[in-house]
């Protein structure tokens, strides 16, 4: 049982942050190459490329402004940024790099940090990990003599990189190095694979000794054993082309002094043990990093801390709940609310408990007019339930005009202070007047499709606003405009790319347009529920801009969509009208009835998924050349790395022949899993087995069956089936909060001292600006709850220590020997 509960923890580890802008970037190559610097960035994890800006042009100084936000589905030794000059007749020329160790990002998590730019040098691009054995023999030689010979196996190696996104053809060079020596051996190239197994073993002399006696029996001289070193170099066979370095290891000899036989994993390292040549200043780069490791224990652990989350709805009074203590105690930390939320969503208890702490913010609410307008609990949970649940009534809303406004790109600017010369404020007004009549019509006309959720959530808002201030007739559409306009779509409208609508963040120009709509938004989604003033505008040039609106018909349209979304009258969920599209990009999808392996069986497409579809198309926006029903999907599975010697790739399994594509790396891999599972997890006759590989030859290669209509060998991957058909992790969301009330535990402690002397003196308060940061209504409830939330912390700490006694061995697999041994 102990093992298949170790089994059931997993490692989970996610990466959100910003590449903000680098400054005085040095020269690439060629004179005054500075002046024309066209640059951008990417993010590797080890050599593998995630995540890519857009090109910046001309500029050494370029302000690049990408959110990026990815799950880290695999291990991984060094997260680095790249800065690339681009190239349009050669390939694009690095200008430098940041590289920071895995075990380094904790340092920098939560943090904004200048970083210098390094070089990028071939021999210095490495990763993966190679299995080694050594071990001394005594040898007698052919005149008698006694010596030690050095055995060395090199058994396998494991994660080496890609090579122009093939798997490579590695082989290994093992030498022994002293001062006066350098004996060097080489292994057979392996073909195609990123985990080669060489199981080859070499023998080296080590030294000699001019007599034999059991005294000196298996020993080496001192000096001999201090100088030599067994080094391990892996290559890539580039047949005629100079083989490309993949990283190297060295073990000095003298840790056979205390270990005979010496077996253990290292990792790869650049050549030179990452010495360092002096270079020029290659500028730096601005990151804002946030790094999440979470160790995910069996569900049954998280149980008590996840029941006592659950039942904060109905605690009275709210404040004395869990997840409103949590809240109260990491009001400075942004992504403390989040997990809360996806835990009360999936289990159907957002709606009473975002209820519940809305009452409490509008008793401390005296102005009708400022309703739901600071960054509170409540604020901040509905903000976050609009970001997962309405992600695709944002799509299908808002994507087609955002697309449009970005890709036709007219000017738009109606500031007289920043106008170009030569700009037409005339047309410039009417090209902004078109955008935002078309954005607020699509918004608007968009109520049937927003999310049942929303509405549940809205609707409440709205009545109890109402009971708050009867006497304000406004006071029930500024309720839900103040969330819906100001906090969803005019949000969405200034960041597209943070909702997904875009994959980048927009030019300054358009960024500008879209900051003009935004603000246009804003003030047409308050005039049903404030008034009809143009008060909000400081600015002269936009209360003109406004005059041109019909005022009267916005209102109404205003009104008509507040009500529509917010109304007593249940609406039916009758799903959305268009489709929308979940997923979008580029792929290597395998030929069909091709062999097994040549570079013509992969084709480039542009894969497509929507709430209805899965389609492929030669090029993006041209017609489909295959369409396949998401109802047809009977299961989507990883493919094993050798069913066709290539990483990254997944199979879509439905009524035909499997579709077998490849990501263009792990991240992309994984969402498109994602997202492919959740839109089909709920089809009839899904699959319960699958192959992990495919059929050639006349049989499976995973299981050798040879027919082709074979039961898979395999289980697929379990689905949980979450409500509002959203993906969440209980366990993991359950983990974050964990983590989060640890880190906080001294004001928890603070908390519970307050509740204390409060409970236990009832005079006036002393030390009033210490407890006036918690919301402590009933000092008793409250500090049973902090009594009960440090019980079952202390457990599920309990259950944390006992698995990290049994961490793994250093040398181990998953604990490989970084740097030279000693």
């Amino acid at each position: 049982m102990a093992e298949e509960d170790d089994a059931r923890i997993r490692i989970l580890q996610s990466l959100r942050g910003k590449i903000c802008e680098a400054k005085n970037l040095g020269p690439v190559s060629g004179p005054n190459r500075q002046r024309d610097l066209c640059t951008f960035c990417t993010i590797s994890l080890d050599q593998e490329e995630v995540f890519r800006t857009k090109v910046f042009d001309k500029s050494v100084s370029p302000f690049y402004g990408e959110d990026f936000y990815f799950e880290i589905p695999r291990p991984f030794q060094c997260l680095s940024f790249y800065v690339y000059a681009k190239s349009v007749f050669q390939r694009d020329l690095p200008v430098g790099k940041v590289s920071i160790r895995k075990d380094d990002l904790l340092k920098y998590s939560g943090k904004e940090d200048w970083f210098s730019l390094q070089p990028v040098d071939p021999n210095s691009e490495v990763q993966g990990k190679v299995h080694l054995e050594m071990r001394l023999n005594e040898v007698i030689t052919e005149t008698g003599s006694v010596g030690q010979q050095l055995v060395v196996r090199i058994i396998e190696c494991q994660g080496l990189p890609l090579i122009s996104g093939q798997n490579c053809d590695p082989y290994a060079t093992v030498s022994l190095v002293g001062p006066a020596r350098s004996d060097q051996k080489k292994t057979k190239v392996k073909k195609k694979t990123s985990n080669p197994q060489f199981e080859e073993t070499f023998f080296f002399e080590v030294t000699r000794s001019s007599s034999y006696s059991k005294k000196s029996h298996f020993q080496v001289e001192e000096e001999d054993i201090e100088k030599l070193e067994m080094k391990v170099d892996l290559w890539n066979n580039e047949n005629l082309a100079q083989d490309v370095f993949l990283g190297e290891t060295r073990v000095p000899v003298k840790i056979l002094r205390n270990d005979h036989i010496h077996k253990a994993w290292y990792l790869l390292q650049p050549k030179g043990n990452g010495s360092k040549s002096k270079s020029d200043d290659l500028g730096s780069l601005r990151l804002k990093l946030t790094y999440i490791e979470d160790t995910v224990l069996p569900s049954d652990c998280y149980t008590p801390l996840c029941n006592l989350l659950l039942k904060s709805p109905d605690v009275k009074p709210i404040s004395a709940s869990a997840a409103h203590i949590l809240g109260d105690i990491c009001r400075e930390r942004y992504e403390a609310v989040l997990p809360v939320v996806r835990l009360l969503l999936h289990h159907n208890r957002f709606v009473p408990f975002v209820s519940a702490v809305a009452v409490l913010e509008l008793d401390n609410t005296q102005e009708a007019n400022t309703i739901f307008r600071g960054n509170s609990l409540a604020t901040r949970c509905i903000d976050d339930m609009m970001k997962i649940v309405g992600k695709s009534y944002l799509a299908v809303t808002l994507k087609p005009v955002i697309d449009e406004i970005c890709e036709s790109n007219k000017a738009c600017e109606i500031d007289p202070i920043k106008l170009k010369e030569g700009d037409n404020v005339v047309v410039n007004k009417e090209n902004l007047q078109g955008y935002v009549q078309k954005v607020f019509s699509s918004i608007t006309q968009s109520s049937s499709n927003c999310p049942l959720l929303m509405c549940d959530v809205f609707r409440s808002l709205r009545h109890l606003a109402c009971k708050r201030f009867p006497a304000d007739p406004h006071v029930q559409y500024s309720a839900v405009s103040s969330f819906v306009f100001l906090r969803f779509f005019a949000v969405a409208v200034l960041s597209p790319h943070s909702f997904q609508l875009r994959s980048h963040h927009p030019d300054p120009e358009i960024s500008r347009t879209l900051t003009l709509i935004s603000k246009t938004i804003q003030t047409l989604g308050s005039w049903g529920s404030l008034s009809k003033k143009l008060s909000s505008f400081k600015e002269t040039y936009m209360y003109d801009f406004f005059k041109s609106f019909q005022e009267d018909k916005c209102i109404e349209k205003v009104k008509k969509f507040l009500d529509e979304i917010s109304s007593n009258v249940s609406k039916e969920s009758s799903g959305l009208e268009d489709a929308v599209v979940l997923k979008e990009g580029k792929v290597q999808k395998r030929a069909q009835g091709r062999k097994r392996l040549g570079k013509k069986n992969f084709k480039k497409r542009w894969l497509r998924v929507t709430n209805r579809e899965l389609s492929y198309h030669k090029h993006k926006g041209k017609e489909a050349l295959c369409i396949i029903n998401v109802k047809n999907i009977k299961a989507v599975e990883k493919l094993d790395e050798s069913a066709f010697n290539r990483k990254n790739m997944f199979q879509v399994i439905h009524s035909e022949k499997p579709l077998y594509v490849q990501a263009g790396n792990c991240i992309e891999a994984s969402d498109w899993l994602e997202v492919l599972g959740q839109v089909s997890r709920c089809n009839e006759g899904r699959l319960t087995t699958f192959h992990p590989s495919n059929y050639t030859g006349g049989a499976w290669q995973c299981c050798k069956n040879q027919s082709t209509n074979a039961p898979g060998c395999k289980p697929c991957t379990t689905t949980v089936l979450a409500n509002l058909q959203l993906d969440i992790d209980c366990d993991r969301e359950t983990e974050r909060i964990f983590s989060l009330l640890s880190s906080s535990n001294s004001k928890l402690q603070d908390m519970e001292d307050a509740c204390a002397s409060m409970a236990v003196y009832q005079g006036p308060q002393r030390e009033q600006e210490e407890y006036s940061k918690f919301t402590i209504q009933e000092p008793k409830e409250t500090f049973q709850t902090l009594k009960q939330l440090r019980n079952v912390m202390e457990e599920l700490q309990r259950q944390h220590n006992i698995r990290n006694d049994t961490a793994a061995q250093y040398g181990s697999l998953d604990n490989p020997i970084v740097g030279k041994a000693s």
